[in-house]
């Protein structure tokens, strides 16, 4: 909305009072985007309500109704350790990246009670009267009143190529004065503003995060187990005449065995690794799902301008005209040109001069117009020996009717390949001809086409998105080796499912089509990337799964984004998808493990109150379990992988199905060594739960080292981490039982003896293994 000030004549603007400013100020509020920030003890409770947690919940709330505090008491602080862990390796992210985005507050010339002053940009009210130079950013969307600018709006809108605006022109927030000043009327302010617009469309945009939907799927089988089981068990009971109170320790225990406890902490700890990792290649990682969710990303969608390409005019072709040469048209252009004005088309035009050495010293400049955007063209007035010449530079239709000849093909077929072109003509007095054409292009970044091919070996889709016009977005396109249709914003609206599908390139879209075109790849299952520098592409950084704001990217796009970029170009975000998917196989190790655990685990002792009518394991030691086997097994955060060669996806099923058979033949061993104890070595039955326990403990350690490579377990060696922690675990667990300690006391002959067996049961395990994981097809996961 535009609100007109005092005026001074007719149609001349003289700003407001501060008496009205403070008026529009309390109707339209402070001229800033509001940023939404959730409250810390908001964002720690919502760490309390997932599935895992609702488990740990309800096994509380078990303990306390059968008087076990001390068990309850354990399993609730796990759950606060989980809690706790994930909230403060957020928080940090956010700390680094809130030290980023960290800024000087900008002050704008205003124009209030008829004296000009400098006032900071959050006071601007629709109304307002300011003067911009070159230089300044502007702070609110204004019209021009007076004066000419050239105006770079890449940042706002994704054009790489700067506007001239005169009086009458719109000047959106965020874009920069390249050349002249000017003197504008404030229309809109704070989020009624295109930047402001923008912003709220990244507050309607939410990632769809898998993170979640993957725990709780694993949740759901565990806890579909253990359902047919106590069901089983129950039955049982029944027709036994087993009095239900006996029954609901059992219930119980199955519950806490099965609960994935550390599974959040250690996705957590594995991510929190990764994005140290990162942060040393100056890699920021603000939320920590995106760690998981670029192991996954099968499509990058990257905006071209300032992102793959440098963001700043280069001149990438010359067609002479005869009888010229391609020096000749090079020449004159430089000649025409002058770096005083600072106009990016002359700073291109001037580099390719120097750097090809165009042979002008022979030139001398008597007077220079620069480029009017009346004219269309930009005039020098040169000496060449006894010549006095006119030399012209600008666009092709003004320089044709100032030389009378018809504008040349050449020129027409660059401009329809995405180049900017501009006509050179010289001559004497009024006798002009036509020297050649020029033709600009913003080029890419040294980095782009391996970072493309790179990508593209990585299995991951990429996609070129931006404002520009299609001729241009495949031009660049080709250079960087993005494949595929080009498709202009028409393609686009008639059916943006099928252009999803099937374009590579996009051309003349707006910065809600960036938006729209990431949703519209995630509704098709694609885990989809997005990467930016503006504005404008700022809410397909926050829908993306995966939102990587590059090093020059403005403060709203990396405040959507989950990953900034510090150094310059992207290579980088290749470290960050093999740095991912490295996460994902550390991760796969301790799923499978786990999910063969919880089997084993629940079938065993299912099958152990069946065979003996007595529970083989107590609560306490069921309890102690979840620290000797989940949280040791953490350590697997730190092993070292390599990274796979495609994208991962998790599939549950297909885990499901490969732990069965291993878990089995852990129940039938651990079944062995339970009658083993009874009537071979006639153990008392609290000696039998200790040797039951180390059965679980060593068993659970050894299926670590067996599922962390889909080979022979020996093929590469575990993180130091993961061997110290296993080691001390084995220690701490034969130490308490061979002292009694928690637990009925074993010799240690039986301890080592049960320890050799389970190396020896491992072993022939391995081969039987890689088969498995074969015929499921985990052995490449």
């Amino acid at each position: 909305m535009e609100t007109a000030g005092t005026e001074t004549a007719p149609g001349v603007p003289s700003g407001l009072t501060s008496e009205s400013a403070r008026s529009l100020r309390t109707e339209y509020g402070p001229n800033a985007v509001v940023e939404e920030r959730e409250h810390p003890l908001r964002s720690l409770l919502g760490k309390l309500w997932a599935p895992v947690p609702w488990m740990l919940e309800v096994a509380v709330v078990l303990e306390a109704l059968l008087h076990r505090y001390a068990e309850g008491g354990v399993i609730a602080a796990l759950l606060v350790f989980n809690a706790g862990l994930s909230y403060v390796q957020e928080r940090n992210a956010q700390k680094a990246l809130a030290l980023l985005r960290r800024r000087l507050t900008i002050e704008v010339r205003v124009r209030r009670d008829g004296v000009w002053q400098r006032l900071p940009a959050e006071q601007l009210v629709p109304g307002d009267l300011i003067h911009l130079r070159t230089g300044d950013v502007a702070a609110a969307d204004v019209r021009i009143s007076g004066g000419q600018v050239l105006v770079d709006h890449s940042a706002v809108t994704g054009e790489s190529m700067p506007a001239d605006l005169g009086v009458g022109g719109v000047l959106y927030t965020g874009g920069l004065i390249k050349r002249g000043e000017a003197d504008g009327v404030v229309t809109a302010t704070g989020g009624h503003t295109y930047f402001g617009k923008a912003a709220e469309l990244v507050g309607q945009a939410k990632a769809a995060g898998h993170l979640q939907q993957t725990i709780f799927t694993i949740v759901k089988y565990l806890v579909a187990i253990d359902v047919v089981l106590a069901v089983l068990v129950l039955l049982y009971a029944l027709s036994a005449g087993i009095g239900l109170g006996d029954i609901l320790p059992f219930c119980l225990m199955l519950l806490i065995a099965s609960v994935p406890v550390a599974l959040p902490a250690t996705f957590t700890l594995a991510a929190a690794l990764g994005t140290r990792e990162l942060a040393s290649r100056g890699v920021l990682v603000s939320r920590l799902t995106a760690i998981e969710e670029a192991a996954a990303m099968d499509v990058l969608a990257s905006d071209k301008t300032g992102t793959l390409t440098k963001n700043e005019l280069s001149l990438a072709v010359t067609r002479p005209v005869s009888p010229y040469g391609e020096a000749d048209v090079i020449r004159y252009a430089a000649l025409a040109s002058s770096d005083a004005t600072q106009d990016p088309i002359d700073l291109a035009i001037l580099a390719a001069a120097r750097g090809r050495d165009a042979g002008s010293e022979d030139f001398a400049v008597q007077k220079f117009v620069p480029f009017d955007p009346s004219t269309k063209y930009s005039e020098a007035v040169v000496v060449h020996g006894a010549k006095t010449l006119r030399v012209l530079k600008g666009a092709p239709s003004a320089i044709s009717a100032m030389t009378g000849a018809a504008a040349s093909g050449e020129g027409d077929k660059l401009a329809a390949e995405g180049y900017r072109v501009l006509a050179v003509a010289a001559g004497e007095g009024s006798d002009l001809s036509v020297v050649g054409f020029v033709a600009l292009l913003d080029p890419p970044r040294d980095d782009s086409a391996k970072l493309v091919a790179d990508l593209q070996h990585l299995g991951v889709r990429v996609l070129m998105i931006t404002g520009d016009g299609p001729a241009t977005a495949a031009t660049v396109a080709a250079r960087v080796g993005i494949h595929g249709a080009v498709c202009d914003r028409k393609q686009f609206e008639t059916g943006i499912a099928a252009a999803a599908a099937e374009c590579g390139v996009f051309g003349g879209v707006f910065p809600e089509d960036k938006f729209r075109l990431v949703q519209a790849l995630q509704s098709q299952g694609h885990v989809v990337g997005m990467t930016g520098d503006g504005v404008n592409d700022a809410p397909a950084l926050k829908q993306a799964e995966v939102g990587i704001a590059v090093a020059n990217a403005t403060d709203v796009a990396k405040a959507a984004a989950s990953i900034v970029l510090t150094n310059p170009g992207l290579s980088d975000v290749v470290s960050a998808v093999e740095t991912s998917r490295r996460i994902y196989q550390r991760m796969l190790t301790y799923t499978l493990n786990k999910i063969i655990k919880t089997i084993e685990v629940s079938a065993f002792l299912t099958l152990g109150v069946l065979l003996t009518r007595t529970l083989v394991i107590n609560p306490l030691l069921i309890v102690l379990l979840l620290f000797t086997n989940d949280f040791v097994t953490m350590s697997i955060a730190t092993d070292r992988v390599s990274f796979s060669p495609a994208p991962d996806r998790w599939r549950i099923r297909e885990l499901v199905t490969a732990a069965a058979p291993l878990a089995a033949l852990l129940v039938l061993f651990s079944l062995a060594v339970l009658f083993i104890g009874r009537d071979v070595f006639l153990l008392s039955t609290p000696q039998i739960r200790t040797l039951v326990f180390l059965t679980l403990v060593f068993g659970g350690q050894g299926t670590v080292y067996l599922v962390r490579e889909r080979g022979h377990l020996w093929s590469s060696r575990p993180s130091r981490w993961m061997l110290w922690s296993s080691a001390a675990d084995l220690l701490a667990v034969g130490f308490l039982a061979s002292q009694g300690i928690l637990m009925a006391r074993l010799p240690l002959a039986v301890i080592g003896g049960l320890a050799g067996a389970v190396l020896c049961y491992l072993l022939l395990v391995d081969f039987l293994k890689i088969f498995i994981l074969r015929v499921v097809d985990l052995a490449s996961s």
